[in-house]
């Protein structure tokens, strides 16, 4: 079993990357800014703090705001986990109902500053996001400049692949590993649980979809689908495709899913079904460890649409824009077209 546990090299979209350059030499070789998908009213009991953090992960600058504000951790909120080696800006909430607000500009230090500061009547809450914006600059570039663009071109009009980003596994797959010892009776905490199951959903997820771009239905579909209404979570069943549906995975519109596991029906048919319940077959001690844990199942895009895709070649200088929706990666944009 922990053979089939590793870490293996899913399937491509559009053919083998082509090209080789270094990634994140420096951390403004990966810039990141948030995008709320509301406006924050400008009054209530959350402050909300626009901050720009350099060299920091997510998880320290919240714990370092609970200290700063004197209150508990629980009681900060993010929209979502970025990357620690990397310029990014993201929101972050403190709930302050009453007493005196501290002067937040006596919270920067080495790391990170504030951009800006307002209020809002809601905890700011994981996914809280339109999107993601990306600019990456990749070094030491070579390899064929034509391929690589027309495997760009394709990203912009068709999308990519929804996979989870390697990160998400631990080195070496050893987050699923260690869920797996988990399932069989070894004691951790409640954090480590949670990063577990989520490792865990993301393997299988994975499987299926590359599972999907060997069967060359990850984007098309196929009869007995759930398909998810792009831009939102969405979803339906859909026992045999028509015209209409056709037309919408088309025109990016629709995407087939995958399953994140748990307990529940999958709601999918035919073909759509037996795809998937030979992939989850694989790991019989992961799915049967996720439902024992109670997690419900649930269902993820196969495909992203890569909205504002621009890219600039400058002798061995590579660089990327793009914006992607939250929960979806950068990394599964490079890996189809470089490799590191």
């Amino acid at each position: 079993m922990c053979e089939n546990l590793i870490i293996p090299e899913w399937a491509f979209a559009y053919g083998s990357p082509t090209g080789q350059g270094d990634i994140r030499t420096l951390p403004e070789d990966f810039i990141v800014e948030e995008t709320l998908a509301f406006e924050p009213s400008g009054s209530g009991e959350h402050i909300f703090l626009q901050i720009q953090k350099t060299g920091e992960n997510t998880e320290y600058v919240a714990r370092q705001l609970a200290r700063f504000a004197n209150v508990r951790q629980r009681d900060i909120g993010f929209a979502g986990m970025k990357d620690r080696h990397a310029i990014t800006t993201q929101w972050f909430s403190v709930w302050l109902p009453k007493g005196d607000e501290p002067n937040w500009q006596n919270f920067e230090a080495d790391g990170f500053k504030i951009l800006s500061v307002t209020r809002h009547a809601r905890k700011l809450k994981r996914g809280a996001l339109a999107n993601n914006r990306f600019e990456l600059t990749i070094r030491q570039w070579n390899g064929d400049k034509t391929k690589t663009i027309e495997q760009l071109t394709a990203i912009k009009n068709h999308g990519v692949p929804n996979y989870y980003g390697t990160q998400r596994f631990g080195n070496g797959s050893q987050n699923v590993v260690k869920a797996l010892a988990m399932f069989e009776g070894a004691k951790v905490g409640r954090e480590q649980r949670s990063l577990y199951l989520s490792s865990v959903r993301s393997f299988l997820f994975n499987h299926i979809l590359s599972a999907r771009i060997e069967n060359e239905s990850w984007a098309i579909g196929l009869d007995g689908d759930v398909f998810m209404i792009d831009g939102s979570h969405s979803c339906f069943a859909c026992d045999e495709m028509d015209d209409d549906i056709r037309a919408r995975l088309t025109q990016n519109a629709l995407h087939p899913t995958g399953a994140l596991f748990g307990k529940g029906e999958s709601r999918l048919t035919g073909e759509a079904l037996v795809l998937e319940q030979n992939e989850l077959e694989l790991f019989p001690e992961l799915t049967k460890g996720l439902i024992a844990f109670g997690l419900e199942n649930d269902r993820r895009a196969l495909r992203v649409n890569v909205s504002n895709l621009t890219w600039k070649f400058d002798d061995d200088t590579f660089k990327l824009k793009f914006n992607l929706p939250a929960g979806s990666y950068a990394t599964a944009v490079l890996r189809e077209i470089i490799t590191d």
